[in-house]
């Protein structure tokens, strides 16, 4: 309830900052930045970093990428600040995970859009809702289903076709541009997808199992022979109780899991504590959505999350991390310096 109180006071603040970005210019901003050749850019709002930085690997220099959360901010309780209504209410195309992640977000978008402007929800464009996974970090009765699709790199790949298809519809002067980029983006997905396999491969088969602070491999694991045996963070994304926790330990110790992973998102202190009972590695630079390295560098993508991650389970559950090193994770229009992400 507390949760829902915060969220219509921000919503309701970015509707007064939205009535009076409007009423002081007259007109909802426009599209003013231009390309090398004197184009106007699309101007593109986006929202967590592995979306932002799929949006870039197609988009590339041909528009202009903001993103709205911060890196490393817990994407489920984020809620936009007042200023964000001002670059929503600039924005051409607004790019959503959706599946209910950026509910706030979403709603302000929605107040602020100009005209012609448009919301698309990757994740309802990805999956139909009989392919929905509820689990423990999103159990059904709560209606939310798991929103962590780009985990699994041929859902990412359709989020890439969704955004190749749509700036290609607003765009068409660069179509080819966004075509280039999408085919080049699908030969990586399939050489990641390649990879991971490989390095999955060198894990000993009873030790494929994850289990996480917080459950964002819901996507990944069955297609990769992988299973998620648990997660520790509570549906409301507090804190777990004395009674998950032991329960969490008799079940760690059944099923001799060999490491639980942290998140650079979550971090949480009763790892540690279930780390010392159980016997188990704990591994606490798992990443949810931040991606490695800083903008600019060559590791600061998407795909760089994906081999990241993967080094970090191979080198945690007994395979061959090394499998995955020569994977090349930069992003296809190159450094992506020029992206404005929020801090």
């Amino acid at each position: 309830m507390m949760y829902l109180r915060r969220t219509a006071l921000v919503l309701s603040v970015g509707l007064l900052t939205a009535l009076v970005f409007a009423g002081c210019t007259g007109a909802a901003p426009q599209t003013t930045s231009t390309d090398a050749g004197g184009a106007q850019k699309l101007r593109i709002v986006t929202t967590v970093s592995p979306v932002t930085n799929i949006v870039y690997n197609i988009a590339g220099d041909k528009a202009e990428v903001s993103g709205i959360v911060p890196e490393g901010v817990n994407s489920h309780t984020f809620e936009p600040a007042p200023s964000d209504a001002k670059k929503l209410a600039s924005a051409d195309l607004v790019f959503v995970n959706g599946l209910k992640l950026e509910e706030p977000t979403i709603k302000l978008a929605e107040a602020n859009l100009k005209e012609g402007a448009q919301i698309v929800a990757l994740g309802e464009q990805t999956v139909t809702p009989d392919q929905y996974v509820y689990d423990f970090s999103f159990p059904k009765e709560a209606g939310s289903p798991n929103p962590h699709l780009w985990p699994n790199p041929f859902y990412s790949l359709r989020y890439a076709e969704i955004v190749r298809d749509t700036l290609s519809q607003r765009d068409p002067a660069n179509a080819d541009y966004y075509s280039d980029n999408y085919t080049a983006f699908s030969a990586r997905i399939e050489a990641l997808d390649a990879a991971i396999k490989a390095t999955i491969a060198s894990i000993p088969e009873e030790n494929r199992k994850l289990l996480t602070y917080h459950d964002s491999w819901a996507y990944f694991a069955p297609l990769y022979g992988m299973t998620v045996v648990g997660a520790i963070q509570p549906s409301d994304f507090a804190e777990p109780s004395a009674q998950d926790i032991a329960k969490m330990i008799v079940q760690i110790r059944d099923e001799n899991v060999p490491a639980i992973f942290g998140s650079e998102v979550f971090p949480s202190p009763v790892l540690e504590q279930i780390a010392r009972e159980t016997g188990a590695d704990y591994v606490d630079d798992l990443r949810d959505d931040d991606l490695p390295g800083d903008p600019g560098e060559a590791s600061h993508s998407y795909l760089g999350l994906m081999k990241e991650n993967m080094r970090i389970m191979a080198a945690a559950l007994g395979g061959d991390p090394s499998i995955i090193a020569s994977f090349d994770a930069s992003n296809i229009p190159g450094a992506d310096a020029q992206v404005e992400q929020s801090q």
